[in-house]
């Protein structure tokens, strides 16, 4: 129960930025291309009440890690998009999609700085340590799985705006199954295969960016 405790000190805090932040991204650039669905409904907001699920972020992470389940998910209240009512749809459709995983992606940059920082500076309590590095790994765990190019996932609707009309309309279908096909990758351990690839490239290119700030602080 320790460990368990311990565990959500150190993720809560990440897991709430990592989820504000993500979706809050969306609803930002729907508006930004013309969609003032989210906004309208106070979903542009840094408030973690506005983007938490009680059963996807809290209640099912919490019921899997109590019984050591071999796989963790979760998920946060989803972003209302109306795409039928941005510019250029089909165009800014991945542009709106590719705005949570971005924010994934720069808040995995800002954890490593800090934890860079807290090294540099002498930091001695490991606690901060672990936030920092639990920071990172959230948040390229949901930038990996948010790019998986199936829908309803951000990856989904990406590939769904890449594709000529035709195609993207039969992708487009798979979307009510898609919960369910990456639930079942996941017990199934095959989306391993995507996931640590995408996660090893994006923190080789993240350490890359700040190799210069670490070796000036050093």
């Amino acid at each position: 129960m320790n460990e368990i405790i311990q565990s959500i000190a150190v993720y809560a805090l990440p897991i709430i930025f990592a989820i504000t932040l993500h979706e809050a991204a969306h609803a930002y650039a729907a508006k930004y291309f013309g969609d003032l669905t989210a906004y309208s409904q106070g979903r542009m907001s840094l408030n973690p009440l506005k983007h938490i699920d009680l059963i996807g972020t809290i209640l099912i992470p919490l019921v899997l890690a109590l019984t050591s389940s071999p796989f963790l998910f979760g998920y946060a209240k989803p972003v209302p998009v109306d795409f039928s009512r941005l510019r250029n749809p089909k165009k800014q459709m991945l542009w709106v999609a590719l705005a949570g995983p971005a924010a994934n992606l720069l808040m995995a940059l800002l954890w490593m700085l800090l934890f860079v920082a807290l090294d540099a500076g002498g930091m001695n309590e490991e606690y901060f340590f672990r936030v920092a590095k639990a920071g990172i790994f959230i948040n390229l765990v949901l930038f990996a799985f948010n790019l998986f190019p199936l829908p309803p996932l951000d990856g989904g609707r990406i590939m769904t705006s890449l594709l000529p009309n035709r195609y993207a309309y039969r992708f487009a279908q798979i979307e009510p199954y898609g919960f369910f096909i990456v639930l079942g990758l996941m017990m199934l351990n095959l989306l391993h295969y995507w996931m640590v690839p995408v996660i090893t490239i994006a923190n080789t290119i993240l350490a890359l960016l700040i190799s210069p700030i670490k070796f000036l602080l050093n």
